[in-house]
Order: C-alpha cells, then structure tokens, then sequence
C-alpha cells in the first residue's frame, strides 16, 4: 500500500484499506462512538462466499493438522526424529487455523477489528510467530531429508531425538522471540509515527512496517528458502545416482547387505520426495507475497489492497495444504485418520498398530 513516507503496512483494515467511500454512504466500525474507522462491507451474496471460503479454510487448517499431530504422537511406529520434526511444523500450522484465520476471516470480510486493540497486537505477532516457525521447520527437514538420502545407513545415529528437540526448540524460540520483540519494543514503526497516528481509529487493526524491516523479513524467508532450494536439488541428483545404480546391480549377485541399502534408500527417497512436495507448496504460497513486499518497497508500495489481501489469503490456506499432501502420499496417515475418526484408537494398545503391513 502506497504512502507519502514509504512504509508498509503488514495487516490493512481501515479505510486506507478499503478504498475512498462517497460520504452519503459510510459506515462506521462502531456507530455510537467518536473516531471509529470508517466500515466497507461487501454485499451479501459475496459476504457469504468469502466466509465460506475462508472458513473452510480455518477448519481445515486446524482439523487436518490436528489428525498429523494425533497421529505421529498416538502410534508408536511414527515415533521418529523426522516425524517429531513434522508434527512440530503440523502445530505451528494448526496455531495459524485456530488464532490467525478466524480473526482475519471477520477482518478481510467486514473490513474492522472486533477484537480489541491488545489482541489486534497478539493476533499480529501469532500471524509472524507461527509462519516463521513454518519456515524454518521446513529448513530444518529438508536438511533431515538430504542427510537420510545421502547415507541412509549413517543417518539414525546422525539425526537423533535429541538432535530432533533442538531443531524444534530452535524454530519456535527464534520466531516467537523476533515477533515479538519486533512488534513490542515498536521497533517496525521507527519512523512511521505521524503514519501511525493517523491510522489509529477504533476497530482498526494495521502494522505498520518500516522498509527496513521488510527487507529484514524478507530475509529471514529467503536464506531458509535458498537452503531448501540447494538441499533438495543435491537430493534429486542423489536420488537419480542411486535409482541408476540399483539398475545396474544384478539382482542375482547383490549382497544382502546391498539390498538392504537399497530398500531403505528407497525409503528415504519417497519420503524425501513427499516432503519435498510440501516445500514447493510453501514457496508457492509464500513466494508471491514476499516478492510483492519487496517490489513495494523499492516503487513505494502500489499493490492494490484487493491484491494483497488475495496473496495473504494463499499464504494463509499452505497451512491447510500439507495434510492434504500427507494424505495423498502417505497411505500410513490415511490408515491412521479412519483409526481415529472411527475412534478406534480408543482401543487397548491401539498405539502398537502396524500402519506399514507391506
């Protein structure tokens, strides 16, 4: 969004938000009270569409991670470093579901902030908080994913729980302590003050960001993003070594210790490839809006509110997408969600299911 002094503002629900209203036809956020920011709702019929879409979206979100989290912390056989990995990222997009969508759901639609000035902060830092956290979870697994390639016999005493913890601790302190601390101290509005003041208006909820910042954030998505991109390139040449020389190998004079090897790199492979799915899906979703803020940063902020809040939304809905990948992939976690949506995980020593009967 386009202003005099060159800031950017993360979350857009005022009247700069909406667009200009003739005076004949505003509404306020609150009617009865003195500064309220001016209200543009959207008809009925495209009212109703948009909470659909965006509720969907929030449900999803919250019920498909939910099933990965119950699924890797139930059944004894997902107990893995890598998977401990997943079901932390799975949290951190079941967090998005639950406290970020439903809230920008009646922000995006009613175009005001029912919820009061301290959550519109909290409801700020969880949105950076958990999408931070994403990012860096899906970092640290693609570095699992290529060290479990590379040498998948090597791999168990290299990619321990304990090393598995740190990863976690490290994704979900870094991200919460930089959200908050960023949005606290009020260090993303140096120099934005008069800005800041003149947007403030009751059930208004806007961050404003200074460019600096956004080349910051952009950052801290683009180095994760370059490692993914180099990890998972370096998998794919391996993976293609490897499927070229099991090809050359004669089943007749391979020792069994070979084809072991093989049978577990094969693993690894497909589970790499998985994963890696779900990476693509994220720099996607992602990649659009980071690109945008970069590119409003340097012509002094001329994307449309439509556009942006369209390219929110596709970063909001990544957190939906990957257990649907998991689910079209994964033929454990299908197995998994009918043991527990039939509620036969209440079952004595459900947890010692085989959910890899081949």
């Amino acid at each position: 969004m386009a202003t005099d002094n060159g800031s950017f503002l993360w979350e857009q629900d005022s009247i700069l938000s909406r667009g200009m209203v003739s005076a004949t036809s505003v509404q306020l956020c609150y009617e009865n009270l003195n500064g309220s920011c001016i209200r543009n709702p959207y008809s009925p019929g495209p009212c109703l569409i948009l909470y659909a879409i965006f509720g969907f979206g929030a449900v999803l979100a919250v019920c498909g991670n939910l099933l990965v989290i119950m699924s890797i912390l139930h059944f004894r056989q997902l107990h893995s470093p890598a998977n401990f990995l997943v079901a932390s990222l799975a949290c951190a997009d079941f967090l998005v579901g639950l406290t970020v969508m439903p809230f920008g759901t009646v922000r995006s639609v009613e175009s005001c902030w029912y919820f009061g000035d301290s959550y519109c902060k909290v409801h700020s830092c969880f949105d950076v908080s958990f999408s931070s956290s994403s990012i860096f979870h899906l970092c640290f697994i693609s570095v699992d994913r290529y060290i479990a390639v590379s040498d998948p016999l090597i791999y168990p005493t290299r990619f321990t729980a304990s090393v598995s913890g740190k990863c976690i601790t490290f994704c979900w302190l870094l991200s919460i302590i930089y959200s908050f601390s960023l949005l606290y101290t009020g260090a993303n509005e140096a120099g934005l003050e008069d800005l800041v003041t003149a947007l403030t208006c009751v059930g208004g909820c806007q961050l404003a960001v200074n460019q600096s910042w956004v080349f910051i954030n952009f950052l801290l998505f683009f180095t994760p993003t370059l490692v993914m991109i180099t990890v998972y390139t370096k998998i794919f040449f391996i993976a293609k070594q490897q499927a070229q020389r099991i090809e050359r190998m004669s089943d007749q004079t391979a020792k069994a210790s070979d084809s072991y090897k093989d049978r577990v790199a094969k693993r690894e492979r497909k589970a790499a490839k998985t994963l890696g799915i779900a990476v693509a899906a994220f720099l996607l979703s992602w990649l659009p809006y980071f690109i945008d803020s970069i590119i409003d940063a340097l012509l002094g902020f001329i994307t449309p509110t439509y556009v942006y809040e369209i390219l929110v939304w596709i970063v909001y809905f990544n957190s939906a997408m990957n257990p649907l990948i998991y689910a079209f992939f994964y033929p454990w976690f299908r197995k998994a969600i009918r043991l527990i949506v039939t509620g036969r995980i209440l079952r004595e020593n459900s947890s010692a299911t085989n959910l890899f009967p081949e």
